[in-house]
């Protein structure tokens, strides 16, 4: 999970928060980093999260890690995000889906106008007493939220090691049912996790870093000493050092709940 203005579980207090907001704006300057280097979401996981739901507004989206995956599963997408370099980033990746700023507060479409609401690595930023009732009332009766994340695997050494370099502040994986109390007008949540491994280059681990708003917000200083660090483990921790590739074990961990 990012760092973030919040309260002691990492949840946003206030949207409108001038600290939240700089963090989130923060991914703007490096939207074409995020989308390049942040993993996507297996189909398998998506799937289960939308079930089968026709139209899905994807809340938070981003670049379209997740907006990837439903217009691969052949659902009609619409985009929403409140930082426009990340929805200019998302029509790059996935042109022609619909995309509109916004918020999940304020969530500009039609009362009842889709099946099912998703939020890819995103709810952690909402305000869940308003932004609960605004997805409720898009959604049309028994429709379903969906709540998706990957986590990195930090049991292996070497990514624990490196995700206290990065200033992980807590194990993410552990504390995900903290962040879903959805409540009424929804029903019980649902759970599902995907466990899978993603290869990539050691330059696209760095970019991965880059893309994270704690390093985005740092000093430069901060940030040449985070990456100069990491190419150190990188380098000598005995199960990496001299691979031409790194595994990347995740776990996928999706979370629904239906509407009444």
């Amino acid at each position: 999970m990012e760092q973030r203005a919040g309260d002691e579980r990492g949840l946003v207090r206030d949207p409108a928060d001038p600290e939240t907001v700089r963090s989130a704006r923060s991914f703007g300057a490096a939207a074409s980093v995020y989308g390049a280097a942040r993993p996507g979401y297996p189909i398998e996981a998506v799937a289960w999260l939308v079930g089968d739901a026709t139209r899905v507004l994807d809340l938070g989206a981003g670049t379209g890690k997740l907006t990837e995956a439903l217009v691969a599963l052949d659902r009609d997408v619409i985009a929403v995000d409140p930082v426009e370099e990340m929805l200019e980033e998302l029509e790059v990746r996935v042109p022609g889906v619909p995309r509109i700023l916004g918020t999940a507060e304020d969530i500009p479409v039609e009362d009842a106008s889709v099946d099912a609401v998703v939020a890819g690595q995103a709810w952690h930023w909402f305000q869940p007493e308003r932004a609960v009732p605004e997805i409720a009332r898009v959604l049309r009766p028994g429709g379903t939220l969906g709540i998706v994340w990957n986590s990195r695997d930090t049991s292996v050494e070497w990514l624990r090691q490196a995700g206290e370099v990065m200033h992980e502040r807590h194990d993410a994986s552990a504390s995900f049912q903290d962040y879903v109390r959805v409540g009424r007008p929804f029903g019980p949540i649902e759970e599902h996790s995907v466990e899978w491994v993603q290869r990539m280059s050691r330059a696209r681990f760095l970019d991965l870093v880059r893309s994270r708003s704690y390093y985005l917000m740092a000093s430069p200083v901060e940030q040449r000493s985070v990456i100069a660090t990491l190419e150190t483990l990188l380098a000598t921790h005995p199960d990496v050092a001299g691979a031409e590739e790194l595994a990347i074990p995740y776990v996928t961990r999706c979370f629904r709940a239906r509407l009444g």
